[in-house]
């Protein structure tokens, strides 16, 4: 059970920004022998995603932009494709936010918003995280385990 500021369970998933992420899921699907990722499209994140399993329950997200003028589009074009962040996985995200505003972190999401796959997500700011983009992730209540 969450304590009342949330706690991390573990690593969720490494988000890879990538021009093409079924291309880019596959190649290491098949360098790594791990079954098929698991593709899901996301407009109002403007991105398509292709979750990769590794082990146990982390993952690599593969993502790619729907549009030119979106913040996956935009980092891709400054950095090109590569690590854009960690994803934490987490029980009590409000609670966890709260404590987390209270202590000075800048947060990007106020308030947790639907992410893929049924979760919950927010994310930090990368100046309050040593220049690591951080996102926190919650699971639905029947996933957890």
């Amino acid at each position: 059970m969450a304590g009342e500021a949330g706690r991390i369970i573990g690593i969720e998933h490494l988000g890879v920004a990538v021009a093409d992420a079924a291309v880019a899921a596959r190649s290491w699907a098949r360098a790594f022998g791990t079954p098929e990722p698991r593709r899901e499209r996301l407009p109002e994140h403007g991105v398509t995603t292709e979750f990769l399993p590794l082990a146990g329950a982390t993952e690599i997200e593969f993502i790619e932009p729907l549009d030119a003028g979106g913040s996956i589009a935009r980092y891709l074009d400054k950095r090109g494709d590569g690590v854009h962040h960690v994803a934490l996985r987490v029980e009590g995200i409000e609670a966890m936010l709260a404590s987390m505003r209270e202590r000075g972190v800048e947060l990007i999401d106020e308030h947790p918003r639907d992410g893929a796959h049924g979760t919950r997500v927010a994310f930090l700011h990368p100046r309050s995280t040593g220049g690591v983009l951080i996102e926190l992730v919650e699971h639905p209540v029947e996933q957890r385990g």
